[in-house]
C-alpha cells in the first residue's frame, strides 16, 4: 500500500491513451512521451509572443510545472530535472500550457519579467537568423544576430558550472 501511495505522489495524474477520439477530442490530459520518456516544449514570452526556447519535459517535469506554475524541464545534457531560473534567477512563471491535437508536443507561454531564457545571456535562445536565398557555400552560411545585447553575463551567473552545449 505504501508503494502505491508513493507511486501516485510521484506520478502525474495522466489519463491512459485508449482511443484516438479521446486523445484528439477528449477532455483529459494524455500526453505521448517519446521512447526516452520526453515530450518537446516550445516556450514563448506571454507579452511579445517571441519564442524563448525549445526544451523537453518528462512526466515529473510536466507535473512540477503544472503544480508549481514555474517551468521545469528535463535536461538531456545533464540527465536531470532542470528548474529554469534556479541559478540565474530568471524563473519562467507559467501563464498557459497548451498541448497539440495528438498530445505529443507542448506550447508554454511564460512571464520572465525583464529577464532572459538563454544560457548564453540573450533573452531568447533564438537570437540569430539564418539568411534566406541561394547558398553558395554551405560551410560558410553567416548568421545574423537579431538580439544585439545580452541580458546578463553567463560567466558571472553560472561561474564554474559546465556548459550544457555539447559538440
Amino acid at each position: 500500500m505504501l508503494f502505491c501511495l508513493f507511486f501516485i505522489i510521484l506520478r502525474p495524474c495522466l489519463k491512459k491513451r485508449k482511443s484516438i477520439f479521446e486523445v484528439e477530442e477528449g477532455k483529459f490530459l494524455s500526453p505521448k512521451f517519446d521512447e526516452n520518456g520526453l515530450i518537446p516544449v516550445t516556450t514563448t514570452d506571454h507579452k511579445s509572443g517571441e519564442v524563448l526556447m525549445h526544451g523537453y519535459m518528462n512526466d515529473e517535469a510536466l507535473k512540477n510545472t503544472i503544480e508549481k506554475k514555474e517551468a521545469c524541464y528535463w535536461s538531456r545534457s545533464r540527465n536531470a530535472l532542470w528548474y529554469k531560473g534556479k541559478t540565474s534567477g530568471f524563473i519562467q512563471k507559467v501563464i498557459d500550457i497548451r498541448i497539440d491535437d495528438d498530445q505529443d508536443a507542448l506550447w508554454m507561454t511564460v512571464d520572465i519579467g525583464d529577464g532572459a531564457s538563454c544560457h548564453v545571456g540573450y533573452k531568447s535562445c533564438f537570437y540569430r537568423s539564418i539568411p534566406l536565398g541561394v547558398i553558395d557555400n554551405s560551410e560558410e552560411v553567416k548568421l545574423e544576430f537579431k538580439e544585439k545585447e545580452k541580458k546578463f553575463d553567463p560567466e558571472k551567473i553560472y561561474k564554474d558550472q559546465p556548459n550544457p552545449t555539447k559538440l
